[in-house]
Order: structure tokens, then sequence, then C-alpha cells
């Protein structure tokens, strides 16, 4: 019998954990022996009091840390969204040995693409009226919808039910405009390594990303040469929008 892995995942800018939604199910449905590990940067979910770091290295300590403190000490296979995926990245280049594997999802490196690729132009006025201006939590979280979303977003049931959890989440921890900032200065400021990490990585992205241009993820597996799959319809929030494809992915993946 094969050794049990451990998954850990990592959301992006002022998200937490409850936001992968029934991703985590579905991912155990295909490792059912698997451990699946979720975890709040400082900021955001139930650490929303915290203060969040500024600093990509910093974020991965603090993950480290968690995975001390949960007495895991195996290589840990990862499963990052955006800002999760700079994370990741830093990770697996400072630290690889502790890094089995890595699914990147809709990330983007600075050096490699140009700012207005890294956040869209078009993305500009939710992304900042929601951190600096907007008090009202379901306004927010259905601009977000539409934003990091196509599926889910124009299911009128599903999306319902989607900006109703969102709207409980974002009242019961919510995330301040200061820490929304500082997540956000970590992520302008964090460049593409030097070398290329050795440790295998998976490349995904959604040709129909409304927040972060697909171009930056096939020029991130150009660069270092990784396998790249595409969702034709899926916005953003991949595990969201279409979690079985993203478990399908990885599987087929892993199984190379």
């Amino acid at each position: 019998m094969s050794e049990q892995r451990v998954w850990v995942l990592l959301r992006g800018l002022v998200r937490e954990q409850r936001h992968w939604g029934g991703f985590p199910k579905t991912l155990q449905s295909y490792y059912p022996e698997d451990k699946i590990v979720l975890y709040d940067f400082p900021g955001n979910g139930q650490r929303y009091k915290e203060k969040s770091e500024t600093t990509i290295i910093d974020m991965v300590d603090d993950v480290r840390s968690h995975l001390i403190d949960e007495s895991i000490d195996q290589p840990v296979h990862i499963i990052a969204l955006s800002l999760g995926g700079m994370v990741a990245v830093e990770w697996i280049n400072k630290y690889p040995d502790e890094c089995a594997a890595a699914t990147l999802i809709s990330t983007s490196l600075r050096g490699l693409n140009p700012f207005y690729q890294r956040l869209l132009p078009s993305s500009y006025p939710a992304v900042f009226y929601s951190l600096l201006f907007s008090n009202d939590a379901r306004d927010n979280e259905t601009a977000s919808l539409k934003l990091i979303s196509n599926i889910v977003a124009n299911d009128s049931i599903k999306s319902e039910v989607t900006i109703n959890n969102w709207v409980t989440y974002a009242e019961q921890c919510p995330v301040s405009g200061a820490n929304g900032l500082r997540q956000l200065l970590a992520a302008t400021r964090f460049r593409v390594p030097k070398q290329k990490p050795y440790t295998p990585m998976l490349v995904l992205s959604a040709s129909q990303d409304h927040l972060v241009s697909p171009e930056c993820s096939k020029s991130l597996a150009e660069y270092w040469n990784l396998p790249l799959h595409t969702h034709d319809k899926s916005g953003h929030d991949i595990p969201l929008d279409d979690a079985d494809w993203v478990c399908e992915k990885i599987s087929q993946w892993l199984e190379i």
C-alpha cells in the first residue's frame, strides 16, 4: 500500500479555507486515503484579526509553522490558487525537500508578465472598491463571484447559494482593507525565482479568466517547461467552477 499523501490547499487574495467550497470533498473522493490540510493566511478566515504578511516568504514560513503544529513532517502535495500559487512557488524554491508536487492554478509571477496581465485592468474597480470603500458584504461578494467565476456565476441557484455562503464568511470573519492591501503588496513584490525548482509542477488556467490573464499561466509553463491545461469555460476560480476537472487533471498528471 502506498504512503498516505498530505495535500495542502492554499487560497488567494483575502480568501479563506471555506472559500474552497466543495472542492476538498471532491479531492477526497479521488484520494480517499489521503489527508487534506486546509489553511488560512494571517488576516483571513479564522485569523482575520491578525496582521497579514507583506512578503511571500513570510507567508511560506507561516504555512510551514502550521504544518509543524499539525505534526506533519513528510513532503506535501500543494494545490494553490492565485496568490496561493506564488506562495507554493516560493515554498518549493526555498524548501524543495518539503514539497512532493505542486499544482498552480490561475497564478502569475512578476518578471514573466506585465502588471496589466497579472491583474487585468477591467478588474481594478471591483477589486479596489471592495478593499477600500465598500462595507456591503452582499455587494462585494456578488461582484467577486462575477469576477472569478463563469460557470457558477451563470447558474442562478448555485450563484445564490455561493453568495449567501460568502456573505456569511465575510460577516463572521471580515478581512480588513489594510490586510487586503498588505496581501496585494506581497503579491506585487514577488518575483519569479532565478532558477527552476526541481519539484514537479502542474499549471492550470482558464481561458475566460476575468481577473488574471491566462497568458500568465502560459508564460510560467513555457518558462519552466511545465505541463499546462486550460479550461475553456471556467473563470479564475477553477476549483469552484469545475472541481472534477481540476482533480482529473491532477490525477492524470500524477499517474504519468
